[in-house]
C-alpha cells in the first residue's frame, strides 16, 4: 500500500503480497487513514473502496451507485440460455425491488428454519461418510453440502443429483470451458423442477416460487428459472464459510469450548464467525450514476466502488475490540451478506446450514483437530478469504 499523489488517499495494490498474505492488516491501515481508498487491479481500471463501516452501509443503501447488469455474463454461456443469467443481484431500481417483493417470503428465517431438519439429515449423511484420516473436510463436507442443501431445497430427484453436485463443482470453480457446459445442464433441470412443482406442489423453496403471488404480480417463467441459477451461484457461499469457521474454532480452543458448553449459543457465534473470518474481503462493485462527492473524494459517473468487507467487519468504531474473535460479540450489523437494496436474499438459509454443519461436526468429532498449518493451505486470494484444503484428524 501507498499514498497515491493526485487524491491523497491510499493505494492498495492486490498484487502487493502484502494484502494477499495478509487482507484484513492492510485493508485495516487504509481505513485508518480515511474512509475511502483506491484500488488497483491487474486489467481493470482502478476502482475505489470504502473501507469504514458506516460509510461502507451508507454506499451500500445510496441510490446514487447501482450494479451494472450484465456485469457477471460470461462469453462461453449458450446463447439460448443467456436470458436465464441476468439475475436478481444485477437489478437496479423498481425491477430489483419488484423482484425482491415476490421472492423475499421463500426465504425469511421462519422458511430457513422449517427446512433446518432436512438440513440435519443431509450433514449427517456427509458426516457419516467421513471414515478415514487425516480427511479433507474442504472437499469432503463444506464443498459438497452447499449443492446437496440445493438440490434438496429445489426439489432434484435423486437419481439427478449426481450431475447437479458436478455442476456445483464446476460454477463453484468458476473457471475454464467446463463452466459454459455446465450451464445448460442446469437450466434444463431448473425447468424441469418448475414444471414439476406447477403439476405437484411441495415443501421445496420452488413451490413458494411458483405459488408467490404480490398484488396480482407473479414471476414469470424465466424468472423462475433464473432464480434457481441465483441459488446455484450465490448459494456456494457456506462452502468458505464453514471450512473458515471449522479452522477459527480449532484455533480458538477457548471460544470453542463455550461454544460446546452452550451449544444455543450457535447462531451467536455464526455471526461472529461472519464478521470475523467470512469469506468476502471486497464487495460486488457499484458504479456512480452521476459525478459525485464521496466522504471527500471525486467520483466521475461510471466509475466503480466497492466496500472492503474485511475492513468495515474490523472497524473499532462499530465493533468493541474488533480483531479479538469472541462468540459473546456476535451480532447480525456485519456486512458479510452486504447491506442495503442487495442484501443477500439468502442469509437465512446460510445462517442455518452453517448452524447445522458446525453443531454436528464438533457434536460428532469432540477430539477434532487441524493437520495442517493454516499459513501453508491459506489461498493467495486479495478477494475471498479462503482455504485451499482443510485436512483434519477426527479422534
Amino acid at each position: 500500500m501507498r499514498e497515491e499523489l493526485m487524491t491523497g488517499v491510499p493505494e492498495i495494490d492486490l498484487t502487493d503480497m502484502a494484502v494477499i498474505q495478509d487482507p484484513f492488516g492492510t485493508y485495516g491501515a487504509a481505513r485508518e487513514q480515511g474512509p475511502v481508498a483506491r484500488l488497483l487491479i491487474p486489467g481493470m481500471a482502478p476502482m475505489w473502496v470504502v473501507t469504514r463501516h458506516a460509510e461502507a452501509r451508507a454506499m451500500l443503501g445510496d441510490p446514487r451507485f447501482e450494479i451494472n447488469a450484465g456485469s457477471f455474463m460470461r462469453p462461453d454461456v449458450p446463447d439460448d440460455c443467456l436470458p436465464y443469467m441476468s439475475t436478481m443481484s444485477e437489478m437496479n431500481g423498481q425491477e430489483h425491488a419488484r423482484l425482491r417483493r415476490l421472492v423475499a417470503p421463500a426465504f425469511t428465517p421462519r422458511r430457513a428454519n422449517d427446512f433446518r431438519p432436512r438440513i440435519q439429515t443431509l450433514v449427517d449423511h456427509l458426516l457419516d461418510a467421513l471414515d478415514t484420516e487425516p480427511v479433507d473436510l474442504l472437499t469432503g463436507f463444506a464443498r459438497v453440502l452447499p449443492m446437496e442443501v440445493i438440490c434438496e431445497l429445489v426439489g432434484i430427484p435423486d437419481q439427478d443429483r449426481p450431475r447437479w453436485r458436478e455442476y456445483g463443482a464446476t460454477v463453484a470453480a468458476g473457471v475454464g470451458e467446463a463452466f459454459g457446459k455446465a450451464i445448460p445442464g442446469i437450466m434444463e433441470g431448473a425447468k424441469a423442477a418448475v414444471a414439476r412443482r406447477r403439476e405437484e406442489p411441495g415443501d421445496d423453496l420452488v413451490t413458494d416460487l411458483v405459488q408467490a403471488v404480490d398484488g396480482g404480480d407473479r414471476l414469470s417463467e424465466t424468472e423462475l428459472v433464473t432464480m434457481i441459477w441465483q441459488l446455484v451461484l450465490s448459494g456456494q457461499t457456506p462452502t468458505n464459510l464453514i471450512a473458515n469457521s471449522v479452522a477459527t474454532l480449532l484455533t480458538h480452543p477457548d471460544q470453542l469450548q463455550a461454544l460446546r458448553d452452550d451449544p444455543a449459543k450457535m447462531p451467536q457465534a455464526v455471526e461472529e464467525l461472519i464478521r470475523w473470518c467470512g469469506p468476502a474481503l471486497l464487495s460486488i462493485p457499484r458504479y456512480a450514476r452521476e459525478d459525485l462527492d464521496l466522504y471527500g473524494v471525486p467520483v466521475n459517473k461510471g466509475e466503480a466502488v466497492c466496500v472492503s468487507v474485511a475492513a468495515a467487519n474490523h472497524d473499532p468504531r462499530a465493533f468493541p475490540a474488533p480483531d479479538r474473535f469472541d462468540i459473546a460479540n456476535g451480532q447480525q450489523n456485519h456486512l458479510g451478506f452486504s447491506f442495503g437494496p442487495h442484501f443477500c436474499v439468502g442469509a437465512s438459509v446460510a445462517r442455518v446450514v452453517t448452524e447445522v454443519a458446525l453443531t454436528s461436526l464438533f457434536q460428532r468429532f469432540p477430539g477434532l483437530a487441524l493437520a495442517a498449518e493454516l499459513d501453508e493451505i491459506r489461498a493467495p486470494d486479495p478477494g475471498t478469504w479462503r482455504l485451499t484444503s482443510l485436512p483434519v484428524t477426527l479422534r
